[in-house]
């Protein structure tokens, strides 16, 4: 088979790693590809790259192709969610004065209960918060709003910032940022920089949300669907391979290296194995499930996840939500996805759309070949989201 090289971009992050791990590893090749992984300094630049055709495929913020479908951001070229490439992974941090005030009411810093996370937080807020953000239309900002929204935050005025991610602990240090919302290796890198404490983990208030997607522009999709299924395959592939156990010391040091993430493997290895240490003492924290490549159906772009991210997005920008959750019902493509997962061994769910929030366990659901088990992914304020008209 000829190689073919695709031009990728992707932000150095931990769940940036099935694309690395596609091409270093050996995935990509068998499908006869070699991944030109382009690295950008933010979230606007990969966007900017996929959008006007500097490369064709990207790991995306999960709502950016929803937002564009809504005409918002700005870039609105249509683009296509034909994989999520991992759930979970972002954290919630806070400076070490505000970490200070927390540990004065006595909050135990548990990693956990985040309806007790953000009453404590709000009483020690002094009426105001400035939080950093990677992008303002990602998977950080639609936690943050369900956060505020069920916890007493909801009356602290709260300034939401846009920080690339490897400038996070830079700005949480210089005092531009009070707490932020980011992933991983960056909150971690503010615990040993000694300039934060991490609060909470994202699946403390979603337990299973999509957090990035590998996406191209629909044109390209639609007229390349051969080198756009072996780009899929060969991802879903890295991605199994990552959620293995005896695979996760390779790929901390795989990412570790200067070339990707450039940070010690040790760091990368908390996000991977849900050790996380959560401040400059030292303090641990157990979190299963803290960043998930394959497990669940990780992979599998529901057309309810959009649905959900464009109601959310619709309530805060005055559209009407129907319109916006039809739209984006067309942009996580479960269609493409299943085409191109054919033949793989993968199983697929029976359904494309699901009620989001009413798992409180792993559950069976019909599939293909009847294994396919959802983890649960409950919010923390109990809510429901039904994707179905009416």
């Amino acid at each position: 088979m000829k190689t073919v090289s695709l031009p990728v971009a992707y932000m150095p992050l931990v769940d940036a790693a099935p694309l690395i791990a596609a091409q270093e590893m050996g995935f990509a090749e068998a499908e006869g590809l070699t991944l030109d992984l382009v690295a950008a300094p933010s979230w606007s630049s990969v966007r900017d790259m996929l959008a006007f055709g500097r490369v064709d495929a990207a790991q995306l913020l999960s709502p950016v192709p929803v937002t564009m479908a809504l005409g918002l951001g700005g870039v609105t070229t249509a683009m296509s969610a034909v994989s999520v490439l991992s759930v979970n992974g972002n954290v919630i941090g806070v400076s070490r004065a505000l970490e200070a005030r927390l540990r004065q009411v006595g909050h135990p810093f548990d990693f956990a209960d985040a309806a007790a996370a953000g009453a404590a937080l709000a009483a020690v807020a002094g009426g105001r918060l400035t939080f950093g953000v990677p992008f303002p239309f990602s998977m950080h900002v639609e936690l943050l709003h369900v956060w505020f929204s069920a916890t007493p935050l909801s009356a602290v005025d709260v300034e939401i910032r846009t920080v690339p991610p490897p400038l996070m602990a830079q700005a949480l240090a210089a005092g531009d940022i009070d707490a932020f919302c980011v992933g991983e290796p960056w909150g971690s890198v503010s615990v040993e920089g000694g300039s934060g404490a991490l609060l909470l983990p994202g699946r403390a208030i979603w337990r299973f949300a999509p957090e990035k997607v590998l996406a191209t522009r629909t044109e390209w999709a639609e007229t390349e669907p051969h080198l756009l299924g072996r780009l899929m395959r060969a991802v879903w592939r890295a991605g199994r391979w990552l959620s293995q156990p005896d695979s996760r010391t390779a790929a901390a040091e795989l990412l570790s290296r200067g070339k990707w993430l450039d940070v010690p493997s040790e760091v990368i290895d908390r996000a991977l194995s849900g050790h996380m240490v959560i401040s400059a003492s030292g303090e641990t924290r157990e979190t299963p499930g803290f960043l998930e490549f394959h497990r669940g159906a990780a992979n599998f772009p529901w057309r309810s996840q959009a649905k959900w991210i464009a109601s959310q997005v619709a309530s805060r920008t005055g559209q009407d939500p129907a319109e916006a959750m039809d739209r984006a019902a067309r942009v996580f493509r479960s269609d493409l996805y299943r085409a191109a997962m054919h033949g793989t061994g993968a199983d697929l769910p029976g359904a494309s759309e699901k009620l989001e929030g009413t798992l409180a366990h792993p559950t069976p659901v019909a599939s293909v070949a009847g294994r396919v088990i959802l983890e649960g992914d409950g919010f923390f304020d109990g809510r429901v989201f039904d994707p179905s008209p009416g």
